[in-house]
C-alpha cells in the first residue's frame, strides 16, 4: 500500500502525539502505589513464566559467555597475549564468529576503505 507524503507527515504527527501523551499520563501514575504494586506483580510473573527460557539460553551459550568475558577482562588489563596462550579454545572461537578482528583483516579493511575507488577517479 502507497502512502501519499501528507498521509505520511499525518502518521507520523499521530504517532508522536500519542508517545507524548504516554509519557505524560506514565509521569502521572509512576508514583501511584497502586500503579507500583500492580507493575511488580507484573513483573514477577514475567520472571518466573520465562525463569526457565533464560536458563536454557545461558546454558546453549554459557561457552561463549565465558570467552567474551574472559577477552574483556585480558583486554581491559592490557594482557591479550597471556589470554590467547592460557585460552587458545576460547580465543579461536571469538575469531570464527567474527567478535575479534585479526590485525591482518582490520588492516586490510581499512585500506580498502581509505583507498580511493575507481569510480572516484
Amino acid at each position: 500500500m502507497e502512502y501519499s507524503e501528507d498521509q505520511i507527515q499525518r502518521i507520523l504527527t499521530l504517532y508522536k502525539q500519542n508517545k507524548i501523551k504516554n509519557k505524560e499520563n506514565y509521569q502521572k501514575i509512576k508514583d501511584n502505589e497502586e500503579f507500583k504494586m500492580k507493575n511488580r506483580e507484573r513483573a514477577k510473573a514475567h520472571y518466573h513464566k520465562n525463569k526457565e527460557l533464560k536458563k536454557n539460553h545461558y546454558d546453549i551459550n554459557k561457552e561463549l559467555i565465558k570467552a567474551r568475558t574472559s577477552y574483556h577482562y585480558y583486554l581491559k588489563q592490557n594482557r591479550l597475549e597471556e589470554f590467547k596462550e592460557k585460552y587458545p579454545e576460547r580465543y579461536d572461537k571469538l575469531v570464527r564468529i567474527n567478535y575479534i578482528k585479526l590485525p591482518s583483516e582490520a588492516a586490510c579493511e581499512a585500506a580498502s576503505e581509505a583507498a580511493p575507488s575507481e569510480e572516484s577517479l
